[in-house]
């Protein structure tokens, strides 16, 4: 799962990203709705979550500015803003959800889940490879239907080759979907992962291999 988070209290920011992050799950994060809009043109994120009181403007009312770029990602509210008049017009303006500040994680990953399966049609379906099976959504993975659990970053990578398995995926790609984009990535750190998950796939038999495409990326083969 990939979150854009607009929020300008650095520490809380900080230690959102951290605890999330802990989950497999990657934040890009600004306290600026331009920057915001600019991300939301070069990512696809699953989910938004948005602060009204920001140092360019109301939060509430970048809303419909994403709406008529076309992009419908779910939104969730995270403000101090939390009196009834408060959270009906954050509703009403085209929020999917709304949440006050001080608030707990496990509640925000709950709510998380909840916009992420509406509608039910739209929810993201498991991903097969071999004899392993990922539930995207709630991020665990299972080998002959047994737990299998990984680093996150190595998760985060098995993931992104699961969705195109049989198909080269590109370093960039694959640095997209396991860093943000304020992180310095080391020149050797997206090797490293794979080839801790490699031994692990292979330690597991899990019916998958990850194979290096010289010059392009990796590829995920299922074994026959």
């Amino acid at each position: 799962m990939r979150l854009l988070l607009i929020e300008d209290e650095k520490e809380m920011a900080d230690a959102l990203s951290a605890t999330l992050g802990r989950q497999g799950i990657v934040i890009d994060h600004t306290m600026w709705l331009g920057d915001a809009m600019e991300l939301t043109r070069q990512h696809v994120y699953d989910a938004i979550l948005l602060d009204r009181r920001l140092p360019d403007g109301e939060g509430l009312a970048f809303i419909p500015q994403l709406r008529r770029a076309g992009i419908d990602t779910p939104i969730i509210l995270l403000t101090a803003m939390n009196e009834p008049e408060d959270r009906i017009a954050g509703l009403d303006g085209g929020a999917d959800d709304y949440l006050g500040k001080p608030f707990l994680v496990g509640e925000l990953l709950a709510r998380l889940r909840a916009v992420l399966r509406r509608p039910a049609s739209l929810a993201p379906p498991q991903i097969a490879a071999g004899r392993i099976v990922i539930d995207p959504l709630h991020l665990s993975v299972t080998i002959n239907s047994a737990p299998f659990d990984l680093p996150r970053r190595e998760l985060l990578v098995l993931v992104a080759l699961a969705k195109r398995k049989g198909k080269s995926v590109l370093r960039s790609t694959l640095e997209a979907a396991v860093y943000n984009y304020e992180e310095e990535i080391q020149s050797n750190a997206l090797d490293a992962h794979i080839s801790r998950l490699r031994k692990r796939l292979l330690d597991a038999s899990a019916g998958v291999s990850v194979h290096n495409i010289r010059g392009i990326g990796y590829l995920l083969k299922e074994e026959a």
